[in-house]
């Protein structure tokens, strides 16, 4: 029988619901969002059509609210316990995600403008920015959760 507890092994995530860690149920949101922004900027950079401008504008508006609220989880867990802190890919999945989140802000106030200067060019270039910083923070949050057990029970 070992001495070491599961907790020192997977550190536990602080803010959950019924066991489940509330950070991940809320990161494809945000994901989806931005990435469908992206895409519906470059339909309206094509086409002109007023529409995916629109669309843009919407989802970067869910985007940045689930992200505010996933960001809001993402924090209880750093900071509720030192285990998650101190696993190597914490700090650079925070400060990535909390770049990605403050682009995403700023393209959603650039996307209140009117349809041709919200989306052309610099709309597009944040969406772009905010899409590429993803998979590298999705990256450091698997690693994580599938190599350092954080939020996992076993």
């Amino acid at each position: 029988m070992s001495d070491v507890s599961p907790q020192s092994i997977h550190p536990a995530a602080t803010a959950e619901v019924a066991g489940h860690p509330i950070h991940p149920m809320l990161v494809p949101i945000p994901i989806a969002c931005f990435t469908g922004a992206l895409l519906t900027d470059i339909a309206y950079v094509v086409t002109a059509e007023i529409m995916w401008a629109n669309f843009s504008a919407w989802l970067l508006v869910v985007g940045v609210f689930f992200g505010v609220l996933t960001a809001i989880a993402g924090l209880i867990d750093f900071f509720g316990n030192r285990l998650v802190r101190s696993q190597t890919p914490a700090w650079p999945h925070l400060l990535g995600n909390a770049v990605a989140l403050l682009l995403a802000i700023f393209n959603a106030a650039i996307h209140t403008r009117d349809a041709w200067t919200s989306v052309w060019p610099m709309g597009l270039v944040l969406s772009a920015l905010t899409v590429l910083i993803l998979p590298i923070t999705g990256w450091l949050g698997w690693a994580l959760v599938y190599r350092h057990g954080v939020g996992v029970a076993r």
